[in-house]
């Protein structure tokens, strides 16, 4: 069975003291994870040694940075490095998030170089891709986020690109009081797999999770989980609320 994954991105929010009650709380819910099943936490920068500290005797929790660099190493003031994760033994960084796409104009050029970046330094990364508002009402997302993957990740082996998880952000679903059904996830989601099927093969395709990000919480989690192609949740909001977030773990397949 792929991995079943339940991600929790803090974005930047909470303090260190409020990061710290939040770890304590879901980790006092007990939460056995199956061989498949993952639990991983996209936190701050500052956060990730006391997360990793907080997780490293519990069996399938994990970290993850929120971005890396896309450069190895120099003069780039405030950033990050691949390289310095690894140091650090953090396993996952998030990598192209909707938000870093829009504020930080990333583009899937310089996505790749990340993925590269994060591959050569043993992180697994967690690919974000997704559509805004304007392309899903012309109709055009499944081009839009098919390019996403080819420019990003289609320059990779197939023995890399298969430890790859796939994070789909439906945007146009974010803050804008329209709401993705479940139908509409499974949909882009089975699309995603043919597209990286066409690629690299069904085998390697069914081996690669995608996550959902699309408002994920605890009243939707375990019909959203439900679907063939979702493989999780990449989790905003409801991962800074600890009873809401424990649920969502409870509800992976």
């Amino acid at each position: 069975m792929r991995k079943q994954i339940a991600a929790a991105n803090w974005k930047m929010n909470c303090t260190f003291q409020e990061g710290e009650k939040l770890m304590d709380n879901i980790l006092e819910a007990n939460i056995s994870l199956s061989d498949h099943q993952l639990a991983i936490f996209a936190v701050p920068f500052p956060y990730l040694l006391m997360t990793r500290s907080a997780v490293e005797l519990e069996k399938n929790y994990f970290v993850a940075a929120q971005n890396c660099h896309h450069q190895k190493s120099g003069a780039y003031t405030g950033e990050i490095s691949a390289g310095m994760l690894h140091s650090m033994n953090i396993n996952y960084c998030v990598v192209g998030h909707s938000e870093r796409r829009e504020y930080n104009a990333e583009t899937n050029t310089m996505l790749a170089e990340k993925v590269n970046q994060c591959f050569e330094n043993f992180i697994i990364p967690i690919f974000c891709c997704g559509e805004p508002l304007n392309i899903r009402e012309a109709g055009t997302q499944n081009d839009y986020v098919a390019a996403q993957l080819k420019e990003s990740l289609f320059h990779l082996p197939a023995d890399t690109i298969k430890n790859i998880i796939i994070a789909y952000e439906p945007i146009w679903a974010i803050g804008t009081g329209k709401t993705a059904s479940t139908a509409q996830a499974q949909e882009i989601h089975q699309y995603l797999r043919s597209v990286i099927a066409g690629q690299y093969g069904e085998e390697i395709a069914n081996e690669i999770p995608i996550l959902y990000g699309g408002s994920v919480k605890a009243n939707n989690a375990k019909e959203l989980f439900s679907c063939a192609d979702v493989d999780g949740g990449l989790v905003g909001g409801a991962s800074l609320i600890a009873a809401e977030f424990i649920e969502i773990i409870k509800a992976l397949k």
